[in-house]
């Protein structure tokens, strides 16, 4: 367990609830218990995992993600509490019936953080050119982005980001796992945000698909991306030419959520600073105006 994320690699795999406790089982044998208070995630990465309706209760009432995986470690399903707060039905309604012209302002908002983010991590790479070109970038993002400056941003970012000729591909089987297993682990710690704040994780500001049910929190993890290309590119220069998600490099990718940014507040690490921001949302719902509040990357 990493940060409160328990994954479930190994097939045969049984998880239960004992007392206070979830409780991972091989056939009659116990193999470890982890207390419920600190489990915020729990991925299954095995093929064949038996999972009790009381432990799916009991991690729902934790405010824990439940996170199913497929190939290349991309999540297929995540499980989420239904309500996970109990102002949770105004709040529904507020970002049900925000505008949107306020929805355009948070996505612009948003994109201007991601774009900063990534101008920052090329810059922490040694690429000062490339990275000034895209935090140029920044200021040319208008209400609802229109002109698409995040793909912009995007297409210039991938190819200088890392190492000439590579392509971040979701099924590729080269270091994109390493960013797959990376993100999943950022997106299930916006998910709990989003719940924990009380909002709908199926309403978003930008995505809107219709078979994507957390828009949201496709949404608001959005800014934090670069973060965790920044320990993902750390991670695969030590790897070199052996990419494998190892027990030892799944520790490795997981501790974004551990890394400390700056806030008004002084130092606060990733998964605080996305309840922030999830909680800022919901204020701009209630205000009808644009009150995000991010952390600053700290870049070693």
């Amino acid at each position: 367990m990493v940060e409160g994320i328990i994954e479930i690699a190994e097939d045969g795999r049984y998880l239960s609830k004992y007392h206070g406790f979830l409780v991972v089982s091989d056939k009659e044998t116990e193999l470890g218990r982890v207390p419920l208070a600190d489990v915020s995630a729990v991925i299954l990465s095995a093929h064949q995992v038996s999972i009790s309706k009381n432990i799916l209760t009991a991690l729902s009432e934790q405010n824990a993600v439940v996170i199913c995986c497929g190939n290349r470690y991309l999540p297929t399903s995540l499980t989420l509490p239904y309500s996970g707060n109990f102002e949770s039905a105004q709040r529904m309604r507020q970002q049900i019936d925000a505008g949107r012209p306020l929805c355009k302002q948070v996505w612009k908002r948003l994109v201007m953080e991601k774009v900063a983010n990534q101008a920052k991590v090329l810059l922490w790479r040694g690429r000062e050119k490339t990275g000034n070109t895209i935090r140029a970038m920044v200021s040319k993002v208008r209400s609802g982005d229109p002109e698409n400056v995040e793909a912009q941003a995007a297409r210039y970012y991938w190819p200088r980001v890392f190492k000439p000729g590579f392509v971040r591909d979701r099924n590729a089987a080269d270091e994109n796992i390493l960013f797959n297993y990376c993100y999943t682990v950022l997106r299930s710690a916006a998910a709990r945000s989003v719940v924990g704040a009380g909002l709908l994780p199926a309403l978003g500001v930008h995505h809107r698909g219709r078979l994507n049910p957390f828009s949201l929190v496709d949404d608001i993890m959005e800014p934090y991306r670069p973060l965790v290309d920044s320990v993902v590119l750390e991670v695969a220069e030590d790897l070199g030419e052996e990419i494998e998600l190892t027990p030892e490099v799944k520790r490795k990718l997981a501790r974004v959520l551990r890394l400390d940014l700056e806030t008004p507040k002084g130092k606060s690490p990733l998964a605080e600073v996305l309840h922030s921001l999830a909680y800022s949302l919901v204020q701009s719902y209630e205000d009808r105006k644009e009150r995000l509040r991010f952390g600053k990357m700290i870049l070693p």
